[in-house]
């Protein structure tokens, strides 16, 4: 299935391409991958039940509760797993398990994900913080809001508070500690060129609504934030005007009354396998689509004052 007429010569513009090449071959296939649940099972008790299965998986050194499914495996079998139906497993890709890691949820803090279902991120972050973040999830629409708690109720996520609303309209009076925003995208990065509606589900228009609402999200995060405290924003795509044109408009509306500063992302330093694209926002990260990997991009922002 081809892509759509706009999206290379976008990708060629900002890669050139080689690279261009590279990250639309990267959409063509996809390994499945989940994550064990730390506030239910550890990866050993993952690895065990895939074992008694016959389910093949490799072990991801950055990140030791994360697995990649044998490429033969049927989601099925998955879903038969003892561990799944009690939440002790969650499917989820590895470029999602990444914004959590780098946000570094702490215990005891204030956390807040702006924009939650259906809920694999926001879990993840109760299970890294122990269970014992103050986490607020927040959701506009009532069906995902329902599909988060039920997620989060499997997952054993008691930590977690539900909100259903537009985050970007949070009442002023809310201040956090630490902030995920995994802001609604274009998806250029997650693109499944076997699906006969890509044409119309991906268009020039959806990138344009697109970068609306990351930068008024954005804008809300930002007044959100604690002093000391810190945001991760991310998206699920590979183009700059989502991403670091997004951040640099926020942040230098926001420095007009107070302090902020991008910081570098240092929590998948030393790993090997992740497929980094070059980004123009130094220590942002973008991930090229792979077989393992879907596009996705981080950057990380500290409020001083």
């Amino acid at each position: 299935m081809p892509l759509p007429a706009f999206f290379e010569p976008l990708l060629c513009e900002q890669y050139g391409p080689e690279l261009a090449e590279r990250i639309v071959e990267g959409c063509r296939a996809r390994r499945t991958t989940l994550r064990a649940n730390a506030l239910k099972a550890t990866p050993e008790d993952v690895a065990a039940c895939l074992d008694e299965a016959g389910i093949g998986y490799e072990r991801v050194d950055w990140y030791p509760d994360a697995f990649v499914l044998a490429a033969d495996t049927q989601l099925r079998d998955v879903w038969a797993l003892p561990l799944y139906e009690q939440g002790a497993l969650y499917l989820q890709s590895l470029s999602s398990m990444l914004p959590p890691l780098a946000l570094g949820p702490e215990p005891g803090l204030d956390v807040l994900d702006m924009c939650a279902a259906p809920g694999g991120k926001t879990t993840q972050m109760a299970a890294l913080s122990g269970g014992r973040a103050h986490i607020t999830a927040c959701e506009m629409h009532m069906p995902r809001a329902e599909k988060l708690r039920f997620n989060l109720d499997r997952q054993g996520a008691g930590c977690v508070n539900v909100m259903q609303v537009d985050a970007r309209r949070l009442d002023d009076f809310f201040r956090f500690d630490q902030i995920l925003l995994d802001a609604p995208c274009s998806g250029s990065g997650t693109l499944d060129v076997a699906d006969p509606k890509l044409e119309r589900r991906f268009t020039q228009q959806l990138v344009s609504k697109s970068q609306s609402s990351q930068k008024a999200l954005l804008k809300k995060a930002l007044g959100l934030l604690k002093p000391g405290g810190t945001l991760v924003y991310s998206t699920c795509s590979v183009l700059a005007g989502e991403n670091e044109a997004v951040v640099r408009q926020a942040l230098s509306q926001a420095n007009k009354t107070g302090s902020f500063e991008p910081r570098p992302i240092r929590a998948f330093e030393g790993a090997p396998e992740l497929p980094l694209l070059p980004t123009s926002m130094e220590g942002a990260v973008c991930v090229c689509p792979t077989e393992l990997f879907e596009g996705f991009f981080m950057a990380k922002i500290a409020r001083l004052a």
